[in-house]
């Protein structure tokens, strides 16, 4: 089972939270009305729950970043009954076998800090098991299956707006609030819309297409309509201890970005050597496991001289990476699979006119969407390079800020009746 922590209390189930909640005081004393009554007013549209703000408890997913801390605080000031929860997913100790080295452990301990300071009650819960399961594990199988996962997109499916979610509703929540940069609208019918944020440097909706309509009527994303910098100056208002501290850039269980490490802790027969082929079929040379590269690459490839090259595909079956000219990238349609559609009308056999994004750092450009038999294709009638299996595919209305979102699908690893992948759709 798992537990929630109470500072140095334990607690293994809701009821015993809200037994805790009901006989603890939630004080209104923070004097911290520096805080533009503009933002707040901003809070409360984005929450959109009825009535009184004190009459709605709010989980706060709080992970130890200033995002999520600034949420908290906002939602205290804006008087509603916030809880925080920070789930502890992983340690990064464990990762690569270094004693000590435990940046999940200081987040959780700066989350706890940040809720004290803001007198509100704080829980952790205990899900590295889980998270280890549906995560880090279908990460490295997903790598030795030649694809390049967002173990991000998974986290959110499954730990935070499928377990979180659900703990929240157990504690009589009316929403679970986040830090994204994401916004979201209510339509007229009563359910909810997602759109890019205010602050388009920061837009994380590419890793949210996966949420389904039921999690998006229940979540809420205080910061949509928010820069980052002036997240910054209202954690500094607040005087949260998170203020300055530095954005997460890595994937949270690799450290220093090194994947390799990770994989290679979890499966240390994943490095199987194999041979650098030419798109032509000449070998070029050999590699240490296709682990290590991904499509697009271009260096670390050991194989120098002539035109650059770049990793095109990658055939785990064979264990072989084959590279080839940059033009040798450009893809037009692309197999989807997974798909979470969010539109109003059903994916049809008539191309459908969408925007689509294939990598989170790259603009939404004009694309078609359309079924296929079993299958779901995006065309991109100018061609996008570097199509990796494994990367997402995420629709929108419009391009740039405020473009509704449709949803999106995981790009497919396509194979032929020999289980070899497929020069269709990869060339």
């Amino acid at each position: 089972m798992n537990k929630l922590q109470i500072g140095w209390k334990i607690c293994t189930n809701s009821e015993q939270i809200k037994a805790y909640l009901a006989h603890s005081r939630i004080s209104a004393h923070l004097g911290l009305m520096k805080i533009a009554s503009a933002i707040i007013d901003r809070v409360h549209a984005a929450m959109n729950l009825p009535g009184n703000p004190k009459d709605h408890r709010v989980v706060a997913a709080m992970s130890g970043g200033v995002d999520s801390s600034v949420v908290a605080g906002l939602l205290k000031i804006a008087g509603y009954d916030v809880v925080g929860i920070t789930l502890q997913l992983y340690d990064h100790g464990e990762a690569i076998r270094r004693k000590g080295a435990c940046c999940a452990g200081q987040d959780i301990h700066d989350a706890r800090r940040v809720a004290a300071a803001l007198d509100i009650p704080h829980y952790v819960l205990d899900f590295e098991s889980r998270f280890k399961e549906a995560v880090i594990d279908d990460f490295v199988e997903s790598y030795l299956q030649g694809s390049t996962p967002i173990p991000c997109v998974k986290c959110n499916q499954t730990v935070k707006f499928a377990d979180l979610l659900a703990r929240a509703k157990d504690l009589d929540a009316s929403c679970l609030a986040t830090g994204h940069y994401i916004e979201s609208r209510v339509r007229d019918n009563g359910g909810r819309d997602l759109f890019t944020p205010a602050d388009m440097a920061r837009d994380q909706s590419y890793f949210l297409f996966a949420t389904s309509q039921a999690q998006i009527d229940f979540l809420r994303f205080p910061l949509g309509q928010l820069p980052k910098s002036e997240v910054r100056v209202v954690a500094n208002e607040l005087g949260l201890i998170v203020a300055d501290k530095p954005d997460s850039q890595d994937i949270c269980f690799v450290p220093e970005g090194r994947y390799a490490d990770v994989i290679l802790k979890i499966r240390p027969d994943a490095a199987e050597p194999g041979d650098i082929v030419h798109l032509d079929g000449r070998v070029l040379g050999r590699h240490e496991g296709i682990i290590h590269y991904t499509i697009g690459q271009r260096k670390g490839l050991g194989i120098g001289g002539g035109d650059p090259l770049y990793v095109v595909k990658l055939d785990a079956a064979q264990k072989r990476v084959i590279v080839g000219p940059h033009e040798a990238l450009m893809q037009r349609d692309i197999p989807l699979q997974s798909v979470n559609w969010l539109g109003a009308a059903p994916i049809s056999e008539d191309p459908q006119p969408v925007f689509v994004k294939i990598r989170s750092t790259r603009p939404a450009v004009e694309a078609s969407l359309r079924r296929s038999g079993d299958n779901v294709i995006v065309t991109v009638p100018n061609g996008e390079y570097g199509v990796s299996p494994g990367q997402a595919s995420v629709f929108y209305e419009s391009a740039g800020t405020g473009a509704r979102v449709l949803g999106g699908g995981f790009i497919a690893l396509v194979r032929d009746k020999q289980n070899k992948p497929s020069r269709n759709f990869l060339y």
